[in-house]
């Protein structure tokens, strides 16, 4: 939980600074952004199981 609330707390710390600063939010669309991450993690626990069935 705590990596959450860091992870949190720095993304509102750079999106403040990007607006402060005039800059685009150095974001993808929300939904894209979030099935992208999905797609990072799930592909990591696909491959994980996949290692642990082929090594049994």
């Amino acid at each position: 939980m705590k990596e959450v609330v860091m992870a949190l707390i720095a993304g509102l710390i750079v999106g403040m600074l990007f607006r402060f600063l005039k800059l685009p939010l150095p974001a993808p669309p929300v939904f894209s952004a979030v099935v992208g991450v999905f797609g990072v993690y799930f592909g990591g626990v696909v491959l994980d199981w996949i290692l642990k069935v082929i090594r049994h």
